[in-house]
């Protein structure tokens, strides 16, 4: 049997960004991946936006990791040259009774410290975005977009720089508590199994069901697992739009919203659909409501010109009707398991946090009281 020091199950940017935390820590680190290729779940399934912090209850992991995770990721994509544009966005209130909800939204983002928000009337909107048709909008400049490949690339090079190994195809099939360590059984081309100090478990839409797959750990603190698939189409041609808008959120996310790619590709989406297992069919018949939702703050949208494009799936562990859930990071602290972090409902702004997650990681393995 191998051991390790730390065992990271998931490669995607959560994971890697994790790995590249314990590894520049000085921890020996193994990524452990499902896949044949990193990155290839909700980290290419998503829509690359760099969140300001704007949406999420003061003082959540959420508020807390958005913030900080920003900041370090505009340092760090200029600092590794991965591509990212501080573009900006729009948050819309399409018609007047819409207002206050902006204005509560200003109200949490600077609880949360965003700071440079403006607010802007109809004029003004138009001085900026002129085919934006909007009673009045929020101006967050720090909102912005990322390359997500190039990024988990650059955080898988700084991890195998400080010695961690990447496993392709390794699926993590159970586990087993044992004393202050967890041992996993690893599936693949040549079955292993792995005795870890350190098991974070960043697995994604996988996070839930791998934790009832290890046996002798606390399975009462383990949350329901949802999933939401959002659907985004293209648009065809070119926007007329510099910014992200995106419109007043809705339950179960942020609402149908614009977001542009680095070459300038418009986009919509992602809408709300709740599934009882992740599936990434993109039905061209949700177009129809696309149209109306869009038409709300862009009405000369001709028809024709959305074209289904690809779907997500958001780890959600908070059903219909019931209020957002924040992330959940649990480590031994939360459910008495030695040498165990599981990395819950890490949706949105999981991207933007990424960096800010595996910092919070290493703390956590890092003032763990050592073992006799």
């Amino acid at each position: 049997m191998e051991t390790v020091d730390c065992a990271v199950i998931g490669a995607g940017v959560v994971g890697l960004a994790c790995a590249r935390s314990l590894a520049e820590a000085g921890r020996e680190v193994t990524v452990l991946e499902s896949e044949t290729a990193f990155g290839t779940g909700i980290s290419s399934r998503n829509s690359e936006v760099i969140h300001a912090g704007l949406y999420y209850p003061p003082g959540s992991l959420k508020a807390r990791l958005c913030v900080e995770g920003r900041n370090a990721l505009y340092e760090y994509c200029a600092d590794r040259g991965v591509a990212h544009a501080r573009c900006g966005k729009l948050v819309v209130a399409a018609k007047p009774d819409q207002a206050d909800a902006l204005q509560a939204i200003r109200s949490r983002a600077e609880a949360n410290g965003v700071q440079d928000l403006a607010l802007l009337d109809r004029a003004r909107i138009r001085e900026l975005e002129p085919a934006l048709d909007a009673h009045a909008a929020l101006l967050s400049p720090s909102t912005g977009i990322v390359d997500s490949h190039g990024l988990m690339l650059a955080l898988l090079g700084d991890a195998e720089r400080h010695g961690a190994l990447l496993a392709l195809g390794s699926p993590v099939i159970e586990g087993q508590a044992d004393g202050d360590s967890v041992v996993l059984h690893v599936g693949g081309a040549q079955e292993m199994e792995i005795r870890a100090r350190w098991v974070i478990n960043a697995a994604g839409l996988d996070a839930v069901a791998l934790g009832r797959r290890i046996r002798g750990a606390a399975a009462e603190t383990l949350p329901q697992a949802w999933f939401a698939r959002g659907v985004y189409f293209t648009l065809s041609g070119k926007a007329p739009f510099s910014r992200l808008i995106y419109p007043i959120p809705e339950a179960g996310g942020l609402g149908v919203h614009l977001t542009l790619d680095l070459g300038g590709q418009a986009k919509f989406g992602p809408d709300v659909e709740w599934i009882a297992a992740p599936d990434y069919y993109v039905d061209p018949a949700r177009a129809e409501r696309f149209y109306t939702a869009i038409r709300s703050w862009w009405p000369q949208l001709e028809d024709g010109r959305l074209l289904p494009g690809y779907a997500g799936v958001r780890p959600k562990i908070a059903g219909p009707g019931m209020p957002d859930a924040d992330f959940r990071i649990d480590g031994p602290m939360q459910h008495g398991t030695p040498g165990l972090i599981h990395l819950f409902g890490i949706e949105s702004p999981g991207l933007t946090a990424a960096l800010a997650i595996g910092e919070y990681v290493a703390r956590m393995v890092a003032g763990a009281p050592k073992s006799s």
